[in-house]
Order: C-alpha cells, then structure tokens, then sequence
C-alpha cells in the first residue's frame, strides 16, 4: 500500500512537469500532439489555478474539438475557481466558431443559462457568444432583464459578440431603459458594431450631455475609437468645463495625443485648469501645455 502511494505521487509529478514543459514549448506540444492532448487533459486534475489557465489557453489554441467538452466541464464546476471557470467560459466563446458540431454543446449551454444559480447563467451566457451564432440571439436577449447584473452585463457583451448589427436597436432600447450598470456597459461595447460607426458616434455624443457623470465619463472614452479628436474640438472644449473631474482629465488627455494646430483656438481653455481644483487635472493641464509647446502647436 505504500509503495502504491509513492508510485501515484511520483505519476502526478511527471504528469504536471511534462504539463509544464507543453505549456512553455508549442514546439514540442506540436510535436508530441497525440500524447500531448490527454495528458494535458489530465493534467488539469492535479494543477494548480495558473498552470490550468495556461492549459486551457494552450488547448483552447490548438485543439479545440478535444477541449471542448472539459471546459464546459470546469465551467459548470461549483467547487472551481471562479476565475478558472471564467476563463473556461472565455475559451469556449474563441473556440466556438470553429467546432465541427457545436450543437450539444450549444444546447447544454442554453439550458444553464435558465439555471436557477446566477454563476452558471453568468459563465454560460458568455460562453454562447460567439460570432455568427445567431441561435443564442433570442435567449441572451432574455438575460438582458436577468434579475443578476453581472448576467445583464454579460448579456450585453455577448450579444456584442455575435456581430450582427441588428442587435443594435435593441441594445439602443435597454441604453434608454435598462438600468445604468447595463447602460455603461452597452456604452463600452457599442464601438464594436462598425458598419455603424456615424450612428454609434452620435450616441455617444448625446451620452456627453446626460444627466450622470459616469455615463459622460464613458461616452467620452469610448468617442475616441470611433473618431478623430479634430473632429470634435468643440466638444471638447465642452467636457474641459464639466464639472465631475475625471472627464476634464479625459478631455485633456485626448487633446495631448492629438496635438495639432487646431488646439490654438483651445489655448485660453486649457491654460485655465492650471488653477483647477483638481490636482490630477492641474498636472494633465501642464503636462498638455507642455506637450504641445514643444511640438510647436502652441
């Protein structure tokens, strides 16, 4: 009986060296492959929460039929890590457009996203969302009104995921209607939807005007990878006179990466928060001052 425990501990040994030596080498992952899979497979057991989540990015990269089904695994797995499940649910999302047969496993997925356990609705909910899989549309559209946040967060990013610009209407509905943590997350995501940059640009520049700071905030971020900040110079000048100072930090911020000649007419405004009450925006003002003095804009 000893001697057998000695003979397991010593297996498991080598099973999550030889894990290791696969995660640190593709090389030899492609060239021991047929081994390579289960015994990673299996590694899983025994490893601690870093090297799985490098098992699973590995595997979710390079063998996505044979890791299917155990990330679903892990994901359903209440005595898991929460963040391994999370992963576990972020690789199913990369992995799932390029299944052979994805349907079983699409159909598990859309049966625990009504699961009375709000984790397994959250990490099945984001597993679903992969490009093109428009049969998870209708029920991660449900879970916009899911009676968990983080599920109605989830949604969102989900649909987004999807990349059908029809699912963009509906989440202009929830912008108007939802509650603000939905909101701020339809905020973050719309920049995704590109054919529809001109609309998603004018939502947000509506956004700069409401009511809620952090809703200003956000719009604000997220105008910038819809558009260029010349473009805008008079917007701009607006957000470095809004009273919540992170979006006069903002302001500054964008306006020193853009640079440029046009800034001239912006001179008066951003010397002015030199003496702002804010020392977070005090220094972003002297540090655009500075930068754009030495490129001569100024």
């Amino acid at each position: 009986m000893k001697n057998r425990r000695i003979i397991e501990f010593d297996s498991k040994e080598r099973i999550l060296e030889k894990a290791r030596n696969y995660v640190d080498s593709v090389e030899l992952f492609f060239e021991e492959g047929d081994k390579a899979i289960p015994l990673l497979l299996k590694a899983m057991k025994y490893a601690d929460k870093d090297l799985r989540r490098e098992i699973i990015f590995l595997l979710g990269s390079f063998a996505k039929e044979a890791v299917a089904w155990p990330l679903y695994d892990l994901l359903c797995d209440k005595s898991e890590d929460e963040d391994v499940r999370n992963h576990a649910a972020i690789q199913l999302s990369v992995i799932g457009p390029f299944l052979k047969d994805p349907q079983a496993l699409l159909d598990r997925l859309l049966k625990d996203m009504e699961s009375p356990d709000p984790e397994l609705r959250l990490h099945a909910t984001f597993a679903v969302g992969w490009r093109g899989n428009f049969e998870a549309a209708i029920p991660l559209t449900e879970r916009l009104y899911d009676s968990d946040i983080q599920v109605q967060q989830t949604a969102v990013n989900a649909l987004c995921n999807l990349r059908d610009d029809r699912i963009l209407n509906l989440l202009l509905e929830r912008l108007e209607h939802g509650p603000i943590e939905q909101k701020r997350c339809i905020l973050f995501n719309l920049w995704r939807f590109y054919s529809k940059q001109e609309e998603v640009t004018n939502i947000y520049l509506k956004h700069l005007e409401h009511e809620n700071a952090d809703l200003r905030f956000d719009a604000l971020a997220c105008l910038r990878p819809v558009s260029e900040v010349r473009a805008y110079l008079e917007v701009y000048r607006k957000c470095l006179k809004d009273e919540d100072p992170r979006i006069r930090r903002l302001a500054l911020n964008r306006l020193a990466e853009e640079g440029g000649s046009g800034l001239l007419n912006l001179k008066e405004e951003i010397e002015a928060l030199i003496d702002d009450p804010n020392m977070e925006v005090k220094k972003a003002a002297l540090e655009t001052l500075r930068m754009l003095r030495k490129n001569k804009s100024i």
